[in-house]
């Protein structure tokens, strides 16, 4: 009798093991693929980053080790880094970053409390920018900001009399970075914004109702007490994206002005004085180290924001 029991055992032993090793086999399928190119697409590039990031290389002779002499460059002697990109980079991100995953939620929420069709005709309006490429969306925006009597800006301008000559708007330092501003906050509903409106929608209401039963009495209190606490994973998406989206922007100012560096390098971000000292100085080692130092920045305040943001159990 025992020895027919231990033998079922072994047997059941044996099928579980068959299902796990199974189970192993089709996973490593269905990841294999993606495996493959986030290795060679994401981590690998961020390797080779890291190990140039402590040479001296100028994409024509092999590159030479010097240690931390990237980093000291970056921290004291870069006076562009620390003069214009930094306070241009603090500027951009709070306001895109922060500012625009703010302004996803406040859509987000405006557009849940219309019915579907509206709400879906608007939400494919605000989405629909994000999905344009960044030289796509200069030529918009260029067309807009033109410097001579036919832009959009100064034909309106001067039509109402409120100046005498056209301004250089892509020209003039004073206004390079907040029409990037503008620029990129009109292309910002993108992802995070759509999950943001998934969480408002998706909301129990029976929640609502408790809540109104023990004491909230308008609509401030009802966001602050339970649309936010109860979408806090769709809030982390969304800080993230705006996140890496803010520090990652650079391009557009380029395509804008049409040069790298900017004018006055009054639109130069962290991404394009990366591009500006990798691809066209050739110093390519002193370019991956200050990537490398972007994506520190990245993520310590992705952490701040999962901090802010995670679920707590």
């Amino acid at each position: 009798m025992e020895t027919g029991v231990t033998v079922k055992k072994a047997k059941a032993s044996r099928g579980r093991k068959g299902r796990h090793l199974g189970d192993i086999f089709a996973n490593s399928v269905l990841l294999g693929p993606y495996a493959l190119l986030f290795l060679f697409f994401v981590a690998a590039p961020i390797v080779v980053a890291i190990i140039l990031s402590f040479t001296y290389f100028n994409m024509v002779n092999p590159p030479e080790w010097n240690g931390l002499a990237n980093y000291i460059q970056a921290l004291t002697q870069d006076d562009v880094l620390m003069r214009s990109v930094l306070p241009n980079m603090i500027i951009f991100s709070v306001v895109v970053g922060a500012g625009g995953f703010v302004l996803q939620f406040l859509l987000a929420w405006s557009l849940a409390q219309i019915s579907r069709w509206p709400r879906t005709i608007l939400a494919l309006i605000f989405y629909s920018p994000s999905m344009t490429a960044g030289v796509t969306l200069s030529v918009v925006w260029k067309v807009v900001f033109a410097g001579d009597e036919y832009g959009y800006l100064n034909n309106l301008l001067l039509t109402l009399g409120f100046i005498d000559t056209p301004i250089q708007w892509l020209v003039s330092p004073n206004y390079i970075l907040p029409i990037m501003i503008v620029a990129s906050l009109w292309s910002s509903m993108g992802v995070g914004f759509l999950s943001m409106l998934a969480g408002v929608l998706n909301g129990d209401t029976e929640i609502y109702e408790a809540g109104y039963i023990d004491g909230v009495r308008n609509r401030f209190q009802e966001i602050v007490y339970i649309t936010l606490p109860s979408m806090k994973p769709q809030m982390l998406f969304g800080a993230v994206m705006a996140i890496v989206n803010a520090f990652s922007a650079g391009q557009i100012g380029i395509d804008l002005t049409g040069a790298n560096p900017t004018p006055q390098y009054a639109g130069q971000t962290m991404v394009s004085h990366i591009m500006d000292e990798g691809f066209l100085q050739y110093n390519m080692g002193y370019a991956s180290a200050l990537s490398v130092l972007l994506l520190l920045l990245i993520l310590l305040v992705s952490q701040l924001a999962n901090k802010f943001f995670a679920e707590r159990d």
